[in-house]
């Protein structure tokens, strides 16, 4: 940071009481930056000084802080979980500002993410489409033996790149559509590729699109801002299976 220990910041935020109360942005100043500090740790500091004045804290959402769970999903200047490549906001460092900078941070901008409070959105819709069909519900009897299930082992890969999938809905705000193909493609992947998975195929597909559709999202248009964003780095290829598997389904489908 130039020779800084520490430095100032001023962080304009989204604040909005409830979901249905008028939004606006509010202007802090942060001092005593680390570059250290993570983002969220910045933003503790903060509502650290909201508390002390007798001020709301800005709400937000974190659990791990390793990028591992994405709840911390936010737009940081702009950018989907900030400035770095693949990363969450957790894994944000305050080394990436300069003293002085003005930082502007909004809640997922997406309708079938309906903002709760400040910065945390309702992302449900998510469990609603794993409810679907994002699932193996076929009775397997007791597991198998080690090696009994031949499993490719480039499809296995691919499946757990797909399964890599944390859920965060970057790919949706991300997306000038409000997509949420690549988390359902890579949903339906993880399991399409996989024997467990096969029996109920046709179904997934078919339940986890119109799921997608009934919640509001929109269609993939081929923007890969989704894959240019996600922590995880899926890949839209995932998002071509998912519409092979839609038409296969719907092309042999007794309906």
């Amino acid at each position: 940071m130039k020779g800084l220990k520490h430095f100032s910041v001023t962080v304009r935020v989204w604040r909005q009481a409830g979901p249905k109360e008028p939004g606006k942005m509010v202007s802090y100043k942060v001092k005593d930056v680390s570059p250290d500090m993570s983002f969220l740790e910045m933003l503790d500091v903060l509502n650290d000084n909201l508390l002390k004045k007798g001020d709301t804290p800005i709400a937000f959402e974190s659990d791990c802080r390793e990028g591992i769970c994405g709840c911390c999903g936010l737009v940081v200047n702009g950018d989907v979980h900030g400035p770095d490549e693949h990363s969450t906001v957790c894994q944000l460092h305050m080394r990436r500002f300069s003293d002085g900078d003005v930082i502007t941070v909004e809640p997922w901008r997406v309708k079938s993410f309906p903002v709760i409070k400040d910065l945390v959105v309702d992302r449900s819709s998510f469990d609603r489409l794993i409810a679907a069909g994002g699932f193996i519900s076929v009775n397997t009897g007791a597991a198998p033996d080690a090696n009994s299930v031949p499993v490719e082992k480039d499809k296995a890969e691919e499946a757990m790149d797909a399964a890599a999938c944390i859920g965060c809905g970057a790919c949706v705000a991300s997306c000038p559509n409000g997509a949420a193909m690549l988390f359902v493609g890579a949903k339906v992947s993880q399991l399409a590729l996989l024997p467990q998975g096969t029996p109920e195929r046709a179904n997934r597909a078919l339940n986890m699109v119109a799921a997608m559709d009934k919640e509001g999202f929109g269609n993939c248009t081929n923007e890969y801002e989704c894959e240019a964003v996600c922590p995880k780095d899926v890949k839209v290829a995932n998002i071509a299976r998912l519409n092979r598997e839609f038409l296969l389904a719907n092309l042999f489908s007794k309906k």
